[in-house]
């Protein structure tokens, strides 16, 4: 089997469509409120991993399609991804070196960052938001980013994506 760019970029393909898929799965309204960011998480992985591939304008797109399957006001999501794209490319020689704990410390941050800017977005519409819509996600995207790491790594490392 030839592993090479395109079969890479198959496989990173597969993981936004995975996040977007998880995104949209339909949970419990007891654990709705603590769903993690996995489109966050993934697009944070692969910049993390391929500054030089993968950047603002694909994590632009995928908030773009996370704009429409949260059916949310189109670019919303566009801008803070595409906003957290750019940090961890200026912060991703720092941050590969941190331990998984920090950089889980460092996931929940930038995914309240996310919410803040969502929140005043929606604000600007009328929306009033809760607090805990935005501290649970947070914790929860921060808890689950070991384990996505380790099988992001894993998947990397199995079909050198480089």
């Amino acid at each position: 089997m030839r592993r090479d760019r395109q079969g890479g970029g198959g496989m990173i393909l597969v993981s936004f469509i995975a996040a977007l898929a998880l995104t949209i799965m339909p949970l419990p309204d007891t654990l709705e409120l603590a769903r993690p960011e996995w489109v966050i998480l993934v697009v944070v992985y692969w910049v993390m991993a391929l500054p030089e591939r993968i950047g603002v304008g694909i994590a632009w797109i995928m908030g773009l399609l996370l704009d429409v399957v949260r059916d949310a006001l189109l670019g919303q999501y566009a801008i803070t991804l595409a906003l957290i794209a750019f940090i961890v490319i200026y912060m991703h020689q720092r941050l590969r070196v941190f331990p998984v704990w920090q950089q889980a410390l460092v996931i929940s941050m930038l995914v309240i960052l996310q919410y803040i800017l969502v929140f005043w977005i929606k604000g600007l519409t009328g929306e009033l938001p809760s607090f805990w819509k935005m501290l649970l996600p947070a914790i929860s995207t921060g808890i689950f980013w070991p384990p996505v790491f380790l099988l992001m790594r894993q998947i990397r490392r199995h079909y050198q994506i480089s």
